[in-house]
């Protein structure tokens, strides 16, 4: 039997057993919904990640990325992410503020199958295997959002280290209206444009992503120091 029969062997089991079994304990459910956050609890695992999709039904490899040294140089081997890293080895992420030029910055809302459920955050993720790190934020920025952008758009604001991740903050300009943003499902939930004081309060009040705050508070000198006119449309 091959992998996706056996894929979908399994998810017809799990179907089964939240259908006709727990109907007390999910009530009335969406089935790809609870599907996944079931398959979750019950068959965590960094290599594998199950595709819910009707149409798919298949399993896929989680996502690979690139190793580099204490110097940023690549090392040629790659990490699984989902797996800890080990001495010497580091990883890329990449973040993104979306700014209007007048005062605003986009926020997104993490969903509540993520961890900080709730809280708020601008776009960003790891840097995958094949990737340069403005690939990557354009892509992030995609995915969470719908906004296109070109790599070269993105400015780069700065960059650090902390403990094995090198990260990447640029900035973007773009003045786009809340209705044409594309929420990614299972990641986001919310967005909203928040001038600097709103996102300052936020972070106080413990609604901001904490490690989100910390790059605000580097950052919003640099943020303020841009102009519409030089960099957006």
């Amino acid at each position: 039997m091959g992998e996706n029969e056996n894929a979908y062997g399994l998810q017809n089991t799990i179907n089964r057993i939240i259908q006709f079994s727990l109907p007390h304990f999910f009530g009335r459910y969406n089935r790809k919904r609870e599907n996944e956050a079931f398959l979750r609890c019950l068959f965590f695992t960094p290599v594998l990640n199950y595709d819910t999709d009707v149409k798919k039904r298949r399993w896929r490899r989680m996502e690979l990325n690139d190793i580099y040294d204490e110097n940023r140089n690549l090392t040629g081997k790659l990490h699984r992410r989902g797996t800890p890293w080990k001495p010497g080895e580091y990883g890329v992420v990449v973040c993104v503020w979306v700014y209007d030029g007048r005062g605003h910055l986009l926020l997104t809302r993490r969903a509540r199958e993520k961890s900080f459920a709730g809280t708020w955050e601008n776009s960003g993720g790891a840097v995958k295997a094949g990737e340069t790190s403005r690939q990557a934020i354009a892509r992030e920025l995609y995915e969470e959002t719908g906004i296109q952008a070109e790599p070269e758009e993105f400015e780069l604001l700065d960059s650090d280290r902390e403990r094995n991740i090198f990260y990447d903050h640029y900035c973007l300009f773009r003045r786009i209206p809340l209705k044409s943003i594309v929420l990614q499902p299972g990641e986001t939930d919310n967005v909203m444009w928040a001038s600097f004081g709103k996102v300052d309060w936020m972070i106080r009040t413990g609604k901001m992503c904490r490690i989100i705050g910390h790059q605000f508070y580097r950052q919003e000198k640099a943020l303020r120091l841009r102009n519409m006119p030089k960099f957006g449309r």
